[in-house]
């Protein structure tokens, strides 16, 4: 294979530097899939083995492509093992996590049951859930595995400080009932994986030998247990190729670290850093946008996009009165563009908060244009969906106390929370998971009625045990939902509620189906290693936790794409827009206020990842005033809109405010809104100065903090300033009575 029939000569440099450290710098649409993929043809054809091949990355749809692109270009290209971080290390603990004392049939909690359980935490431990709500202590301690800090290294850290004492406490709490419960939580995937390379070597080395050359894509999204991960894997080879965009970087909120990239050269001896800077997807008025916002970041390598497509349509700016006027140009535009000839997929609507999309919906769902949101209520997220799937985590693990506390009352079958409180408490005495003092309910219940029901429930769930041996997943699940009489249950409610929750469980067995007709991969097994019906069911529940909503993702539906700014990462479209374009929205009022500049430069790697999704038209949008947490804000446009050159933006026009300036004349004041001042008005001159700010600045009040001067009006001796605040709305004061104080923001 000559790779200059197919690359470019940077990318023929790129997929052909093999051996050691290699940093493939690729900018936005730059071709960086293409490239890896002749990356792994190069390296069969140099003689390597595709099963010593390991390239992993972010999201089940780009592992899915990469992988199918993979076997049409590359020899023997199944072999070589695709995957996203948490597949691969599922797959390594389904192995081994034994090892470090947990059971292999361990089951994985999503958000909600980890949500759950630390409720459930807080209730034992008497702790006030106001002062720390699970999500919060959840958060924290999230970002504490994220970092590879146990409970014990948190707790030193913690020293006197009575909040994070208490955190400490909770975590610490929460990993023994993890372990208890045999579950590992979404966070604990990837740390688990450490720990067992950190703490049994001839495991690590298994690994370092089946994969001698290992990629990673999106390797500015990596975090810390992601960085160590990949660190332990390549250590002994060295052969390790990351590629990624310093100026993608935008999870830093969730635990990205954008110093992995920026530092490679540093933690990788002799690495080869090349730039990939050619675009094939956007016109050249669209990059140049995006490169010249960009460029106002320090911390970053530093790269140019360009593309052989001169020219392009120029940048559609629209300042709209509201947030309804806005979503009716987006709308209009849409369906004018449509009635011409333009399909409804070339259009994507990006926002920075989810809370934006109703109104665009509604406006959408009036003028019938179809449309598709993602970041909504996600399929395997209803109730009917979780409740079956609580049953089989129940199935594979019957230790899994947030599943079994789950459905053991679901459908009603007369086990109330008397009945779980006690066997709860019987497991705590002795030390035992909850399902096991579920089976031995006669040693301390005396309730006849009370032990039927529950001997009942447990002989069920030993039969569906039993079932797994010969059944498939969609025949288990078939079999659940009768025996427990979830569909009949379900059906007895006789209401459309009911029977689109019918329908979803339906839904939930053609996945199951869909499932087991893929091909399992048994290319990625060791010798001797083979796969059961049993290990089915838990590959099948892996595959649901870990399942993201952008991969659901359809390029060839024809409807409006909508989706936040940190979901569209990786796609493309022919026309863009970005609403809410505006300070306080997009940079949000956070990064502003509370982030500093760190947070502002991610806003704006952002930016340039909105900016760069749209290969043709791209459309900027804000509004003059926006009902924002039930207030009514005004915000000004973006500070990134004036960072893009005037010249390559139709429709640049910044909004005036409310009163730019106050006039003296003689012995009165009128007051300029983009005319000539007006007649005197017939009050007297104010004894006070004028204020030493006007309307569009920002001040301090002393008990609301800091907001936006809306306007400035005379008021007797002194000025009634209407200052807007983000969380609070419009308030007024007296200018000096108040003393406001002007801030730089």
């Amino acid at each position: 294979m000559n790779l200059n029939d197919y690359l470019n000569p940077i990318q023929v440099q790129a997929a052909s530097t093999i051996d050691g450290p290699l940093l493939l710098l690729a900018g936005a649409g730059s071709g960086k899939t293409r490239v890896l993929i002749y990356r792994m043809a190069h390296l069969v054809n140099s003689g390597i083995n595709p099963f010593n091949i390991l390239a992993i990355t972010f999201t089940n749809k780009a592992a899915k492509e990469m992988k199918e692109r993979a076997e049409h270009i590359v020899e023997r290209g199944g072999d070589i093992w695709v995957s996203t971080f948490h597949s691969f290390c599922c797959r390594v603990l389904r192995r081994d996590i034994d090892k470090i004392g947990m059971d292999r049939s361990f089951t994985i909690l999503d958000s909600d049951d980890s949500e759950r359980l630390m409720k459930l935490l807080l209730k034992e431990m008497n702790i006030n859930d106001k002062q720390f709500p699970a999500k919060s202590v959840l958060s924290e301690i999230g970002k504490q595995k994220d970092e590879l800090v146990g409970p014990d290294e948190y707790a030193m850290f913690a020293g006197g400080d009575f909040r994070l004492a208490v955190i400490a406490n909770l975590y610490k709490a929460y990993q023994a009932r993890l372990k208890q419960n045999n579950s590992l939580d979404f966070d604990d995937i990837i740390g688990k994986t450490v720990e067992l390379f950190s703490a049994r070597p001839e495991v690590l080395n298994r690994y370092q030998e089946r994969f001698m050359y290992i990629m990673v894509d999106e390797y500015q999204d990596t975090n810390t247990a992601q960085y160590q991960l990949i660190r332990l894997l390549s250590a002994k080879y060295q052969n390790l190729c990351v590629v990624g965009d310093d100026d993608q970087s935008i999870y830093g909120w969730r635990g990205a670290n954008i110093r992995n990239i920026l530092d490679f050269e540093k933690d990788f001896k002799n690495a080869v850093t090349i730039k990939l800077e050619q675009n094939y997807r956007s016109t050249d008025v669209i990059l140049d946008a995006a490169n010249a916002v960009i460029v106002n970041n320090k911390n970053r390598k530093g790269k140019a996009l360009w593309t052989e497509k001169s020219g392009g349509t120029p940048i559609r700016y629209h300042n709209a009165d509201d947030e309804y006027a806005e979503a009716d140009f987006v709308a209009d535009t849409i369906q004018t563009a449509f009635d011409k000839g333009t399909n409804y997929r070339d259009f994507a609507i990006l926002y920075r908060l989810n809370a934006q999309s109703r109104v665009l919906e509604e406006k959408l769902m009036r003028r019938n244009i179809r449309y598709r949101i993602y970041g909504g209520v996600r399929f395997y997220e209803r109730k009917e969906v979780k409740d079956v799937l609580a049953y089989l985590k129940t199935v594979a693990n019957p230790y899994d106390e947030v599943s079994l506390r789950r459905i053991i009352n679901v459908p009603r079958r007369g086990i109330g929370d008397v009945a779980l409180d006690s066997a709860a408490q019987f497991a705590v005495t002795n030390d035992l998971p909850l399902y096991e003092s579920l089976l031995r309910i006669n040693e301390y219940s005396d309730s006849k009625a009370r032990n039927k029901n529950i001997e009942a429930f447990t002989e069920m769930m030993e039969a569906f045990r039993q079932a797994t041996q010969f059944l498939p997943v969609s025949g288990l699940l078939r079999l659940i939902l009768d025996k427990s009489g979830y569909t009949m249950s379900l059906s007895a409610e006789n209401t459309d509620e009911s029977r689109d929750r019918l329908k979803n469980v339906e839904e939930l067995i053609s996945k199951a189906v869909e499932f087991e007709k893929a091909d399992l991969e048994t290319t990625h097994l060791e010798p001797g290693e083979i796969v059961t019906d049993e290990k089915s069911l838990a590959a099948f529940l892996e595959e649901v936790a870990l399942i993201a909503d952008i991969d659901n993702y359809n390029e060839n539906e024809d409807a409006v794409t909508l989706m936040t700014l940190h979901s569209s990462k990786g796609l493309e479209f022919p026309q863009v827009f970005l609403a809410g374009f505006e300070e306080n929205v997009f940079p949000s009022y956070r990064a502003i206020m509370y982030g500093g500049e760190k947070e502002i430069e991610e806003e704006r790697r952002l930016c340039y990842v909105g900016i760069t999704r749209a290969k043709e038209q791209l459309y900027l949008v804000t509004a003059s005033q926006r009902r924002q947490n039930g207030m009514m804000t005004y915000n000004k446009p973006s500070r990134f809109l004036k960072e893009i050159p005037e010249d390559l933006v139709t429709g640049h026009i910044i909004r005036k405010p409310v009163v730019t300036q106050v006039i003296q004349n003689n012995d009165a004041f009128s007051f300029k809104i983009g005319a000539r001042p007006t007649a005197k008005p017939a009050m007297p001159m104010p004894k006070a100065a004028p204020p030493d700010y006007i309307a569009g600045d920002f001040v301090r009040q002393a008990k609301y903090g800091i907001g936006e001067v809306v306007s400035i009006a005379p008021a007797g001796v002194d000025y009634e300033v209407t200052v807007n605040f983000p969380e609070l709305g419009a308030k007024k004061f007296m200018a000096h009575l108040s003393k406001l104080e002007k801030v730089d923001v």
